[in-house]
């Protein structure tokens, strides 16, 4: 049965085109469309709902190491108040998903774990969990509002205590008023942008996105759907987990070797040992076309060497772009061939991420 979030009559009302994904009626868009509320974001703000997100709540005396069997960055260093970004990995190094895990003190997390993985990630927890701690699957009670762009934190100053907002990215205040509802925010997001995520309860919800459409009307404030959410995380070269990332996909092969810590003894660590046979590089297309996922590549000599994950035009780029799966050592100062549909579409690699903000 597909689900809807608590906004889901908001959305219709404000015109936006619902599509089933992850399981969840969302919106893809609104009437404007996913360019203009991609610029949107890029130039002022925009307010995305994100309660399809799951949250799994650990805790116990021993909740700190029992997480820490679980997950690829380190999380006795982390602060009450931190914010991390890791992945949870199978034996064999594929990962089971990519995560936010929230410090929320000595004994307690709240993971944040993408829509589609939910139910699976937790069965997982669940499973290899040992003593001295437990976990809850939280996410049919929690809804989740991200407001991001250069502007959001002005609309986000006019309904609370700014000196209670957190001040540094990856932080976040357990609780918070804002429009007089109780919330956790932080200062994380999937757009490349400033900006924060916010849960509240479902029944609260509502009131909240309405309050924070109204308080930022002056600074332009608009709605955002899915497609933009995508060509946004896109530019910013963020992972997409069924794309960048999935079961076949060894940890050490995505470019996330920050998040990806040695001597920890974690599920997988030992299979990260051997030395990854691909790698997740940037592309620009030099001929005229979009290259979307599972096109094959290919070098000059005509060697297949990879795949694209994801590819699709780049508003603030202006110009069609792709992040790709190719074999490591591949000479990247050649120009390469993309197999769209039968035609050869030319391009040439970059660095990533194709879009970083000013002053980042």
């Amino acid at each position: 049965m597909i689900k809807k979030t608590p906004l889901y009559e908001k959305h219709l009302e404000l015109g936006g085109k619902i599509v089933e994904f992850a399981g969840w009626y969302l919106p893809v868009q609104y009437e404007k469309g996913i360019i203009f509320e991609h610029n949107t974001v890029r130039s002022a703000v925009g307010l995305f709902d994100v309660s399809h997100m799951g949250e799994i709540y650990i805790s116990g005396e021993k909740a700190t190491q029992n997480l820490q069997a679980l997950v690829t960055n380190r999380v006795e260093t982390m602060a009450i108040g931190q914010c991390r970004y890791t992945l949870m990995l199978y034996k064999d190094g594929g990962v089971v998903d990519d995560l936010l895990i929230y410090r929320l003190s000595d004994s307690e997390y709240l993971l944040v774990v993408n829509a589609s993985n939910t139910d699976k990630d937790y069965e997982w927890i669940k499973e290899n969990l040992q003593a001295g701690a437990k976990c809850e699957n939280l996410s049919p009670s929690i809804a989740q509002i991200a407001i991001q762009g250069p502007l959001a934190q002005k609309v986000v100053e006019k309904l609370c205590d700014a000196s209670l907002l957190p001040q540094k990215n990856y932080h976040f205040t357990k609780r918070i008023t804002v429009g007089g509802i109780e919330c956790l925010v932080s200062t994380t997001g999937y757009t490349g942008e400033r900006g924060y995520e916010l849960y509240t309860s479902n029944d609260k919800v509502v009131e909240l996105y309405d309050k924070l459409l109204l308080a930022g009307e002056e600074f332009g404030i608009q709605p955002i759907g899915l497609g933009a959410r995508d060509t946004l995380r896109f530019e910013s070269c963020m992972p997409l987990y069924g794309h960048e990332l999935s079961s076949e996909t060894k940890a050490n092969e995505v470019g996330l070797d920050f998040a990806i810590k040695q001597g920890l003894n974690y599920i997988g660590e030992e299979a990260l040992l051997t030395p990854a046979k691909y790698e997740r590089v940037g592309l620009k297309l030099v001929s005229k076309g979009i290259a979307r996922e599972h096109c094959e590549i290919y070098a000059q000599s005509g060697e297949n060497i990879g795949i694209t994950t994801t590819g699709g035009f780049c508003p603030t780029k202006n110009g069609a772009y792709a992040m790709a799966r190719i074999k490591c050592g591949v000479d990247k100062t050649q120009r390469v061939f993309i197999d769209v549909r039968g035609r050869k579409l030319e391009a040439e690699f970059v660095e990533m991420p194709f879009y970083k903000r000013e002053n980042a």
